[in-house]
């Protein structure tokens, strides 16, 4: 067309191609929008770090010391957390227990569910008692409406359950495949950053962590938290995995009730309660979990092989650490245990890996072995070094003082390190010998002293 229908002046008419906005974009006008943050100061714009002012906002608490304890203390303002675990777990109830202790004494709080309607959630809210009355439910998998009721809820803390089940629209997968919950991610991450609202991501994960979601995220995320636990068995172990604004591999516990998660205040109290004093192939061992010293029960059972392969089995321990632990004791005790059948199992369905527990494991497999009982009131710490020697553990005398603390009358300790330091000191502390430390610079004379 030459002339202009509405001005009459002619080839003033020029083509334009529609380009349409990219992911980014459209996310990023989507979510920055509304954001007050954003308002400050260009996104873009570097700015030199005595300029920068830091966050108004203290941590806030959960209404759970034991999860505040993971957490580093309580919620930092913008963080986003992914909790994760297997489904079944009592992640969603461990969730909206939180919700209904922000909402009660924080501020308004967003439950977003793409797994349950909003009748369910209120059937389960019911169950643990929650009142809510600034507790927000909504159904929903689409991403936009999400940001949406955030903007106009402005709550204290978002809760997204799942991520697994969240549809960014502009991405044509399907919910829970890799593309949509990486990118879901991020807009959630961006969606924190800028309006400084803590959100909560639930993700779902088997035993080999195979799920694409939690696996593929924790790189992304502030903190990864995940619960544990055998699911026939009571206790819950919410675990510090990865944590920005804290110590990581810290460790919170929880019993399962019908009215929802209760706090273990003091776990290896708990963990040794039906421990049996009688009974060979036993040893007590304490394990740090973070900056917790965890006292739980270690295991052995040694039988004949009855077929021409002698098997080992394990439950909570590393199963190459077993093998290891029976040729020391093979080569270095001189205890034949390789043509037997060796179990191990950590009681409570805990999943320990510190190597602190070697001499533990070690001396329940000597002790069923030679059917010799190790004393009840002895608690047991050390490395096992590939030579027989024990080597030094990290805080030890946390470890130490946590056992005497529990009732435990000996404890028998590594000499290298701070071992034989520690000694003096106990001895010192505890002149009336009801507590007495023990040191062993071999597995051999340690287990010589065990099982005297």
């Amino acid at each position: 067309m030459g002339k202009c229908p509405d001005c009459g002046a002619w080839n003033t008419l020029e083509e334009v191609v529609d380009v349409p906005q990219s992911p980014a974009q459209q996310r990023r006008q989507s979510i920055m929008a509304a954001s007050p943050a954003s308002n400050s100061h260009h996104p873009h714009t570097p700015i030199v770090l005595p300029h920068i002012k830091p966050l108004v906002q203290e941590r806030i608490s959960v209404g759970y010391p034991e999860m505040d304890r993971v957490l580093g203390g309580g919620l930092v303002a913008g963080s986003l957390i992914l909790v994760g675990g297997e489904p079944g777990i009592g992640k969603s109830t461990l969730l909206l227990q939180i919700s209904g202790e922000i909402a009660k004494n924080v501020g308004p709080v967003l439950y977003v569910s793409g797994e349950e309607s909003i009748e369910q959630i209120k059937m389960r809210a019911e169950r643990l008692d929650i009142v809510g009355e600034q507790l927000y439910l909504l159904a929903a998998i689409e991403l936009d409406l999400i940001v949406e009721s955030v903007n106009r809820v402005k709550p204290a803390m978002v809760i997204v359950d799942s991520i697994q089940t969240v549809l960014a629209s502009h991405l044509t997968a399907a919910p829970g495949s890799i593309s949509q919950v990486r990118e879901c991610t991020l807009q959630l991450m961006q969606l924190a950053k800028t309006s400084q609202i803590p959100i909560l991501v639930i993700g779902h994960v088997t035993k080999e962590g195979t799920v694409a979601g939690p696996k593929a995220l924790e790189h992304i995320v502030d903190a990864v938290l995940y619960l544990e636990g055998e699911r026939y068995h009571s206790y819950r172990l919410l675990r510090g995995v990865k944590n920005r604004f804290g110590a990581t591999h810290e460790i919170g516990v929880f019993e399962m009730h019908g009215e929802g998660l209760i706090e273990v205040t003091n776990p290896s109290a708990v963990f040794l309660s039906d421990r049996m004093s009688n009974a060979s192939g036993s040893a007590v061992v304490v394990s740090m979990e973070g900056t917790r010293p965890l006292l739980v029960e270690v295991q052995a059972l040694v039988t004949p092989s009855n077929f021409g392969n002698p098997r080992s089995t394990t439950n909570g321990i590393d199963h190459n650490r077993l093998v290891m632990l029976m040729a020391v004791l093979t080569k270095r005790v001189g205890l034949a245990v390789g043509g037997h059948d060796v179990y191990a199992n950590v009681v409570g369905g805990f999943n320990i890996e510190e190597p602190s527990i070697d001499l533990g494991v070690a001396a329940a497999i000597a002790s069923s072995y030679r059917e010799k009982l190790i004393p009840a009131d002895m608690a047991l710490i050390g490395e096992v070094g590939l030579s027989g020697e024990l080597r030094a553990v990290s805080r030890l005398s946390l470890r130490v003082r946590e056992a005497a603390k529990l009732g435990f009358k000996r404890c028998l300790i590594p000499s290298a390190g701070q071992g034989n330091k520690l000694h003096h000191e106990i001895a010192e502390t505890y002149p009336e010998e009801d507590f007495r430390v023990i040191t062993a610079s071999t597995l051999a004379v340690a287990l010589e002293i065990a099982l005297h």
